[in-house]
């Protein structure tokens, strides 16, 4: 395995031949990038999604080649302010082309799935995304195991039976009170 700059990963999502799966299996994140508009969303501060163009005209630009790019989301329900965020901002890019689909960590418990997020590119080229506790990417690394690649394609083929599209996908209310009020008790 080896690790990959910013730049080669950019590379690589953007030259793969036919398809990327990417699976999420956080709560949370923490990018860079997407921090300062998850802060808006909370303040209730409008957000023009201009940051996330460049990654649309990407998406259009593998759907008129002809390429797929999918992504499933295991989350947990109700769900995370950040998973609550990132739902309402995947319209443009599903309008652009991928399919963003959501799972309930509650349906994935018997499915062997990755430590780590990762993305399939072609079936020949893994990325995992390594995360630190409070979110923020510390590495990408690449790997063209053939073990790698069988696990991470069975993973996300197993998730993916099982998720939802996002249009229509309806998680249960966020509400940090409902979630103290349904907590079990113990004797």
């Amino acid at each position: 395995m080896a690790s990959i700059t910013d730049a080669e990963f950019d590379g690589i999502l953007s030259g793969f031949e036919r398809e990327a799966v990417h699976l999420e299996t956080r709560d949370a994140y923490g990018t860079v990038v997407e921090l300062p508009h998850m802060a808006k969303w909370a303040a209730g501060e409008p957000d023009d999604l201009e940051w996330l163009q460049g990654w649309c005209a990407t998406l259009r630009g593998h759907v008129k080649a002809g390429k797929s790019v999918r992504r499933a989301r295991i989350v947990s329900e109700p769900l995370s302010d950040y998973q609550c965020w990132s739902g309402s901002i995947a319209h443009p890019m599903v309008d652009a082309g991928e399919d963003i689909r959501w799972v309930p960590r509650r349906c994935v418990s018997s499915i062997a799935v990755p430590g780590n997020d990762f993305y399939l590119f072609d079936d020949r080229l893994v990325v995992f995304l390594i995360y630190a506790g409070n979110g923020l990417g510390m590495d990408k690394v690449t790997s063209t195991d053939p073990a790698d690649i069988r696990l991470c394609r069975s993973a996300f083929e197993a998730v993916w039976k099982l998720s939802i599209a996002h249009n229509d996908y309806q998680p249960p209310r966020h509400s940090r009170d409902t979630v103290r009020r349904e907590a079990p008790r113990t004797r």
